[in-house]
Parts: structure tokens; C-alpha cells; sequence
């Protein structure tokens, strides 16, 4: 057991590290205005058909990696957003679900029920559970790699002119593999974890 801790210990302090410099370079990058690629949905209504070509831009425009979408269309942004969100629940629910199976059973007290099992392994099972789905659902969806912004320095470099939509939904492109890295780490040593845990509940 004291391996594993030592193993998330350095997987989590690895990737937090690598993930400040990330971001350290991510901010001289928003500096460099001119080699951002902005792409912008509009919301121009020219037949039956707009609300499928809204799509396509949108598909185009994930799948061209561009630094930034600003999506018009009002029912298409929040469409967006809300998968972008479901994304990140689940991302989340691995990691902390992962890590309370790990850290609740060491809180209660030693006279109680096996807390490995009645504890760990449920939130390791949720943990494994989110990662799969998210791996087979978000992992190779081009979306996985954007997030909402809100950020006013960044919407300010964007410097976009004639929007019909006062308030469109904006895209930023995010490098995900940090993430990904993370909470397939966490939901594996929490798979091991509950395996483990079952293994010695059915041996005593």
C-alpha cells in the first residue's frame, strides 16, 4: 500500500510541475497576437439548412486546431459548452474519487468495518468508471481539447469585429494530455487498489 502512495505521490508532483511550466508558456504564448488563428461561427441565417452548416464550421474548425472558435449561434454555443462541461465532470469525478479511495479508508477509525471495502471501493469503481467512459466518449472527440473562456485578457487579443452575438461562446485551444495523464494514472492506481482490497477481504 505504501508503494502506491509513493507512486501517486510522484505521478501527481510530476505532473503538476510539468503543468506550471505549461502554463507559464501558454501565457508568453497569448502575448503573440499575430500567430493566434481565430475562427468565428456566425450567425447568419440564409436557409433551412444554417443550423447543419453551423455544425460543419464548427466541426472544420475543431478539427483545424485553431487557437480560438468564437461561436455566434446561440443553441450551438450552449451545445458546445455543455459537452465541454460534461467532459471536465467526469475528468474531475476520476481524479477525486480516485484519490478519496485512497485517502477515506485511512481516516476512520481501525474498529470499524473494512473500510477498503465499504469505502474505497466504491469511490475506486467511480473512478475507473468515469476515466472509461471518458476515454470512450471524450478521448478522440477534437472538443476534448478546447475549453470555455472567460478570461478578459484573452477575449481581448482576440480583437474580433461585427459580432451579431453580444455575448458568443469562446473557445480556447488546451493541451489535454497533462490532464488525460492524470486521471488515467489515478483511476489505474485505483483500479489496483480495488482489486487489492477485494482480494484481501475474500483471502481473510
Amino acid at each position: 500500500m505504501n508503494i502506491l502512495y509513493k507512486v501517486m505521490q510522484n505521478i501527481l508532483h510530476g505532473l503538476l510541475l510539468q503543468k506550471d511550466f505549461d502554463s507559464m508558456s501558454s501565457s508568453d504564448n497569448v502575448r503573440k497576437t499575430l500567430q493566434n488563428k481565430t475562427t468565428v461561427i456566425r450567425e447568419v441565417y440564409d436557409g433551412i439548412n444554417s443550423q447543419e452548416r453551423f455544425e460543419y464550421e464548427l466541426e472544420c474548425a475543431l478539427e483545424g486546431s485553431v487557437d480560438y472558435i468564437v461561436i455566434e449561434p446561440t443553441k450551438l454555443g450552449e451545445e458546445t459548452s455543455r459537452w465541454i462541461r460534461v467532459g471536465n465532470c467526469l475528468h474531475k469525478t476520476a481524479v477525486l474519487s480516485g484519490l478519496a479511495s485512497f485517502i477515506l479508508p485511512q481516516l476512520l477509525p481501525e474498529g470499524t468495518p473494512p473500510a477498503n471495502i465499504y469505502v474505497g471501493l466504491p469511490t475506486a469503481v467511480l473512478s475507473v468508471s468515469c476515466a472509461a467512459l471518458y476515454g470512450i466518449s471524450w478521448q478522440f472527440d477534437p472538443c476534448c481539447k478546447y475549453q470555455v473562456t472567460v478570461n478578459s485578457r484573452e477575449l481581448s487579443q482576440l480583437n474580433v469585429q461585427n459580432l451579431t452575438n453580444p455575448s458568443p461562446v469562446v473557445l480556447v485551444h488546451r493541451d489535454d494530455k497533462y490532464r488525460k495523464t492524470l486521471h488515467n494514472c489515478v483511476a489505474l492506481c485505483a483500479g489496483l487498489f480495488a482489486v487489492r482490497a477485494v482480494y484481501e477481504f475474500w483471502s481473510s
